[in-house]
């Protein structure tokens, strides 16, 4: 027989994480998108202005509290009792301040994309996706780390939700933060 707590609960994480965690990152760039409206001769070219715009949007997104949003969808997708609560918070809590050592790595990633774009060379290219390889290392290091834990703690089940519910929210994080940076130009070529 099903649990009725377990239930069928996995199937509105999506929406969960969609409604609480997309609505202020949506905010966050419709305000940066109103702070740029200034009269046309004081406007940088309009490819530096967006560049500069979308910087300033993602590291606001990335230090915007989108930790407190992961702690409210982890905590009505977990569905923990009062035992499991006292179990699971504590360990969750030292997990999102390892997380945000990474998210600082993140923000360091961007700002230095964003400095190098217009004259991006092969070696600088090479190390911003070496420094992003690592850092995505990084992020499942620590996710195993946690998982660990979360399995001693309480049990596989338990973990494996906050596994699943945790690579959610940072897949929904991740698409936010990639659909708004430029792709990377290819080499330029002379012209014959």
């Amino acid at each position: 027989m099903v649990n009725p707590r377990e239930g069928n609960h996995m199937k509105w994480i999506l929406p969960a994480v969609l409604s609480v965690a997309l609505a202020p990152m949506g905010l966050v760039a419709q305000t940066a998108a109103k702070g740029t409206t200034q009269p046309a001769a004081k406007n940088p070219p309009a490819l530096l202005s967006d560049q500069e715009k979308n910087l300033r949007t993602y590291i606001e997104l990335l230090r915007t509290d989108v930790r407190k949003q992961k702690t409210e969808i982890m905590g009505i997708v977990m569905q923990l009792d009062a035992e499991e609560s006292a179990a699971f918070w504590p360990i969750y809590k030292g997990f999102e301040a390892d997380y945000a050592q990474i998210g600082e790595g993140i923000v360091a990633l961007i700002k230095n994309y964003a400095e190098n774009y217009d004259s991006m060379t092969g070696q600088v290219a090479d190390e911003l996706a070496t420094r992003l390889l690592n850092l995505e290392q990084q992020r499942n290091d620590l996710k195993r780390k946690y998982y660990e834990r979360f399995k001693t703690a309480l049990d596989p089940i338990t973990a494996t939700r906050f596994l699943q519910v945790e690579n959610q929210l940072e897949r929904v994080i991740d698409l936010q933060i990639a659909s708004e940076l430029p792709v990377i130009a290819g080499p330029q070529r002379s012209q014959p």
